[in-house]
């Protein structure tokens, strides 16, 4: 079954080969059976964890903005994302939660999932990425403020370094109204908590 992404395969090619003397330095064999067809797969692996980098995450959100005259505040809770750390190249992993307060104007609920893994999917740290979706959505329509949280888990804490298997990572970013009021911040934790 072919998969999700069409790759060049001038581009798979090439760095297939980086990965092939990647294997050859790290001691293995790259000709032996089991590691033959290994680059060429890493190199296409490489390329759908970083698909990212193809996409614009603003037209991704101008796609679906629709009129709206309601809602307090809209929460969409618990967005999975894949990612990749770009100290160590490991993935961290977690759920993203989005709240905007609107003002005039909505977006469509699978944009705020397809703009969590437009940025996931790029060498990241968890810090850039939770703002770079908060002030995405600030400035591709109108609100009245933006919130997300991100709570992640990192393998290059898991698996190397101090190796800790219980950490997990939280991080914050907003701004409007949920910058100048507390309460609506705790609303948004509360909310997320009990839905």
């Amino acid at each position: 079954m072919p998969g999700k992404f069409n790759h060049d395969p001038k581009l798979v090619e090439e760095i297939a080969a980086h990965y092939r003397e990647i294997l050859r330095l790290v001691g293995e064999d790259p000709d032996r059976e089991g590691l033959l067809k290994t680059p060429a797969r890493a190199a296409k692996a490489l390329l759908d964890i970083t698909h990212g980098y193809s996409e614009d995450p603003l037209q991704i959100a101008r796609q679906a903005i629709f009129e709206h005259c309601g809602s307090r505040m809209v929460i969409v809770k618990d967005i999975e994302f894949y990612s990749t750390c770009e100290h160590h190249i490991l993935p961290f992993f977690g759920r993203v939660s989005v709240g905007y307060i609107p003002d005039g104007k909505m977006i469509g609920l699978s944009k705020l999932a397809r703009i969590v893994d437009s940025f996931a999917r790029r060498l990241q740290v968890q810090e850039r990425l939770t703002a770079q979706v908060c002030n995405l959505l600030a400035e591709a329509m109108p609100t009245k403020g933006v919130i997300v949280s991100c709570t992640a888990e990192h393998l290059c804490m898991k698996m190397r370094g101090v190796e800790k298997q219980e950490g997990a990572t939280t991080t914050f970013d907003y701004c409007g109204q949920f910058e100048t009021d507390p309460s609506l911040r705790e609303e948004f934790m509360r909310l997320c908590k009990e839905m």
